[in-house]
């Protein structure tokens, strides 16, 4: 029997996995979504969370941990997914991270991909 934890895991990774097939499909310098997002940063909840009008479509979850932020995890909403949310998402956090002048530690696999194609990003990698 399959618990809700393990339901929850596997519904999250075909996520990532789905989010990280959506980014190898674009060109690099594609980074804009199809519609005008805002990106709040939520510091109480870590999170950034990108909103089109007042509904939320897409997050990517941090904490600080060092005196670096640590990408955890990103989500799109299923009805918004292919439109680049996720990649336009990862790229303003990282444009805002780097603005602070702070580094970061990468979990997020998407957040991964989304370096690979756009060496640019890679100095606020914390070498650690």
């Amino acid at each position: 029997m399959t618990t809700n934890i393990d339901a929850e895991a596997a519904a999250r990774k075909e996520s990532k996995a789905e989010l990280i097939a959506a980014l190898k499909k674009k060109a690099l310098n594609e980074v804009e979504s199809s519609w005008e997002l805002d990106v709040i940063n939520d510091t109480e909840r870590g999170r950034w969370i990108a909103t089109l009008g007042a509904e939320a479509i897409g997050e990517l979850t941090y904490r600080f941990v060092g005196g670096r932020v640590v990408l955890l995890s990103t989500w799109v909403n299923q009805a918004y997914r292919n439109h680049r949310v996720a990649t336009e998402l990862v790229a303003r956090v990282l444009d805002e991270i780097r603005d602070s002048g702070q580094k970061i530690t990468i979990i997020c696999p998407v957040v991964g991909e989304f370096i690979a194609r756009n060496p640019g990003y890679l100095d606020l990698i914390d070498k650690v």
